[in-house]
């Protein structure tokens, strides 16, 4: 049974390093020695990280462990003492939490400029979209005004009927009112 499995390990290695005929079949992935992560949830990760290194919570606490460490290292016998004068330890823990900061903060930072990116790319559709209809209402509004324009008004009917009227007096085509006509 160990001979046919190698028999398919040495297969499967044969497929994997040989040309890909078919397009449509997938390349069958090939080990490696590399540890495989999901970068996604390490972005997730870093950005908790960072958010959590930009509260005053995280100052608070930094500020506790360091307090603590220089107390127990100044005030307690020689014996117990972990991190002598002048705290070389703490220097390095402190280099080593700022050399792993740092990289997941510009991580953070970047995955934030991405988003950003891609916001600023819709609010610009968005904007052009409005414009768009802004310029499209627009015209419709000077076409209706335009058509307006050409349409006759009550006001501009009532003052031409008025003209007909004094122009018809004038003309005395309309006899003045007979008094029979009152009665």
């Amino acid at each position: 049974m160990g001979t046919e499995r190698s028999r398919e390990e040495r297969a499967k290695e044969r497929v994997a390093h040989a040309p890909r005929v078919r397009l449509d079949l997938p390349r069958v992935r090939r080990r490696s020695w590399l540890p495989a992560y999901d970068p996604e949830a390490f972005g997730r990760t870093s950005e908790r990280i960072a958010r959590f290194l930009g509260t005053g919570r995280f100052i608070v606490w930094m500020t506790v462990v360091i307090v603590l460490w220089v107390l127990w290292n100044t005030t307690v016998p020689g014996h117990l003492r972990f991190d002598n004068y002048p705290f070389i330890f703490l220097t390095l823990v402190l280099s080593l939490q700022a050399s792993y900061a740092a990289p997941l903060i510009l991580l953070a930072q970047n995955r934030q400029d991405d988003r950003d990116r891609v916001n600023l790319e819709q609010d610009r559709n968005q904007n052009e979209r409005s414009i768009a209809d802004t310029e499209y209402l627009t015209r419709e509004i000077a076409a209706l005004r335009m058509g307006l324009g050409e349409v006759a008004t009550r006001d501009w009917i009532r003052s031409e009927f008025q003209d007909l009227v004094k122009e018809l007096e004038q003309r005395r085509i309309f006899p003045y009112e007979s008094e029979e006509r009152d009665r």
